[in-house]
């Protein structure tokens, strides 16, 4: 018989790489990360979390890799309820240009806060 495992949330996020864009602005203010993508304008201000995040997005480290060792050992959150927030933050953050994601490593992008 076949091997039917079932798809878990943990390694869909799992195979998620992300990546900080190029076209944005990014800058930490009194302990806030804020960013402002290039091509719509739209403005973030990130909580400590999604600045961890947002921070570790190398474009090397898979999104759940960040989730359980900058998140979940961080911050008093249940490792479930920690990716379902990191998808929809990264997918919102994606959706403004701010963020790539990708199902394999990013090559090409810069480390560091992303300051422009």
């Amino acid at each position: 018989m076949g091997d039917n495992k079932a798809i878990s949330r943990s390694d869909c996020i799992s195979k998620k790489y992300i990546a900080r864009s190029t076209a944005i602005a990014a800058r930490m203010l009194g302990g806030e990360m804020m960013i402002m993508s290039a091509a719509d304008s739209t403005f973030f201000t990130l909580n400590e979390v999604a600045t961890a995040i947002w921070q570790a997005a190398d474009g090397h480290t898979p999104l759940g890799d960040i989730v359980s060792s900058n998140i979940c050992q961080g911050f008093d959150v249940d490792p479930e309820q920690a990716e379902a927030d990191a998808e929809r933050f990264v997918a919102d953050l994606a959706a403004h240009g701010i963020l790539i994601v990708s199902d394999h490593p990013i090559t090409g992008v810069r480390s560091g806060e992303g300051r422009e």
